[in-house]
């Protein structure tokens, strides 16, 4: 693939967002962007900027914090938002729990990644958001690959594969009821190649714990986790030290990583061109059952 075909992808890929972007502020009167520290909704967010340059970044950022994450990606986002001047709302799983929403999974494969739904339905209705943008992509994983770009939710926040408005060329309807609301993906034709090309063309900062460093982390149903005040080890599990790194950030409790010594930008995509497993390979919360995914997202999921 030539350099300039690459340029111009990459190119095309951010005026599409851009564009996008433009149009939720249009169409919508109160939207937020779901902003998980990760890669994906750090794009967002830039992209965010660039379209609406020289103004202040016109969307409030919704944080849904589990309670485990880690801690690299709670330090970047503080610095990002202060950094922004951007407004910060966190939805607290912890605090769902503690009010009865929801009941906090036992044993040693515990994970609150589910319990988040409920915290994020909470949120939007509290704040009465008619659009949540995330930074999802159709090639994550099969469940995504479904998803219009403007995804209609019901009034109990539900989504519906077989009920979605048709995008024909570049027309998007956000019409809802008084209650419903859309999640919009304005990343949802890009790759995480495009992704990692994109951060190095505009020079983007990440999370340290997305290059190559060396961690404590135990081998889990073929998934590597990171050894953690939130993991609780099984009879005859062993600890290891490995050079590891995160292509996807979540709760710690079933956030795989993948050993890597790719410690910056550049060897990141070497990487990624020979993989043959793809970045939600490494979620254990995916592997729970064949429709994981597409359950969680019926429900409210991101």
């Amino acid at each position: 693939m030539s350099y300039s075909y690459t340029v111009n992808h990459i190119k095309h890929l951010e005026s599409e967002a851009i564009y996008i972007l433009r149009e939720i502020a249009a169409q919508f009167q109160n939207p937020v962007i779901l902003f998980s520290g990760g890669k994906d909704s750090i794009v967002v967010t830039y992209l965010a900027q660039k379209a609406f340059w020289p103004a202040k970044l016109p969307f409030p950022l919704l944080h849904i914090d589990t309670g485990h994450n880690f801690s690299e990606t709670i330090d970047f986002r503080d610095q990002m938002v202060e950094r922004l001047g951007a407004q910060l709302i966190v939805g607290s799983v912890q605090n769902s729990i503690e009010n009865g929403r929801v009941l906090e999974e036992k044993g040693s494969n515990a994970s609150r990644n589910v319990l988040q739904t409920v915290t994020l339905l909470d949120t939007i209705e509290e704040h009465k958001f008619d659009a949540a943008i995330g930074g999802a992509r159709r090639d994550e994983e099969k469940a995504r690959a479904k998803e219009r770009i403007f995804s209609h939710r019901d009034e109990f926040g539900q989504w519906d594969p077989k009920n979605q408005r048709p995008e024909l060329w570049n027309i998007f309807n956000g019409l809802k009821k008084v209650g419903e609301h859309f999640r919009v993906f304005p990343l949802s034709n890009w790759t995480e190649m495009d992704i990692w090309q994109y951060i190095e063309k505009e020079k983007l900062s990440l999370p340290s714990i997305y290059f190559s460093h060396e961690r404590e982390v135990v081998r889990r149903n073929g998934v590597l986790l990171a050894v953690t005040k939130y993991i609780s080890l099984k009879n005859k599990e062993k600890t290891e030290r490995k050079r590891i790194r995160f292509r996807t950030v979540g709760d710690a409790t079933c956030t795989g990583a993948i050993e890597s010594e790719a410690k910056d930008v550049y060897a990141i995509i070497r990487e990624i061109a020979a993989a043959r497993i793809t970045e939600r390979g490494t979620r254990a919360d995916d592997k729970r059952s064949d429709t994981a995914m597409e359950d969680r997202k019926r429900e409210g999921y991101f």
